[in-house]
């Protein structure tokens, strides 16, 4: 999963991606609105978590223009405006769940959660092929009948290329969408975890490397 965070206080932005990453979540952040539409129009995000008084460009338009765009993403809006109103207002501008400040972290991560899981991607519960079965919910994979235990971004990465249905996953694709701009994650990075990935999954190799592209199952 990953997430936007878009929120103007440094200190709250970093402290809520901080506590996200130890959840398993990839995260970037913006400070502003007009660096979160910057970013949202080149990563796919699962779960955009907006706050609503931003400075250059307003949360209100931010969120207008991500539903506009119709993208995948689902949008938490956070705000210290707690009256009804004020919670009907964001929700009417195409946000899907709306937390008012000061919240809980923990029920932060369950709403991200509850979001990405109503994401309408059209992902099967499992996915097979090549004698590979990827489950996603249970973060499970065998090959053969054999169970094979993957590190997270070994089998991020796994789960990008089974999505692909034996296409083309760029290697820029691969890096957006399973580490977060806060990682360092090189072509080197993302090399020593095919090759791990690859001896993981044994023989008969199944990764097909697209030299100056990317990778295929």
């Amino acid at each position: 999963m990953r997430v936007l965070v878009v929120e103007d206080e440094e200190q709250l932005a970093e402290a809520v991606a901080r506590g996200l990453r130890l959840h398993a979540i990839a995260v970037d952040v913006a400070y502003d609105g007009q660096e979160a539409l910057e970013l949202a129009a080149y990563v796919d995000y699962d779960v955009v978590v907006l706050d609503r008084d931003l400075p250059e460009v307003h949360g209100d338009d931010v969120c207008r223009e991500l539903v506009t765009a119709s993208g995948a993403s689902r949008i938490l809006m956070l705000t210290a405006a707690g009256r009804v109103r004020d919670r009907v207002g964001g929700l009417s501008l195409g946000a899907d769940d709306y937390l008012v400040k000061p919240f809980a972290f923990a029920e932060l991560v369950a709403r991200i959660r509850a979001l990405a899981r109503r994401s309408p991607r059209a992902v099967p519960a499992v996915i097979e092929r090549a004698g590979i079965r990827l489950d996603p919910a249970r973060r499970t994979v065998t090959r053969d009948g054999r169970q094979v235990a993957l590190g997270r971004k070994e089998f991020d990465v796994l789960h990008e290329l089974m999505r692909a249905g034996g296409g083309l996953v760029t290697s820029a694709r691969l890096r957006a969408n399973v580490w977060d701009e806060h990682a360092d994650a090189g072509t080197g990075v993302l090399r020593v975890t095919i090759t791990s990935l690859r001896r993981k999954l044994g023989e008969p190799a199944v990764i097909e490397n697209v030299p100056g592209r990317g990778y295929r199952l």
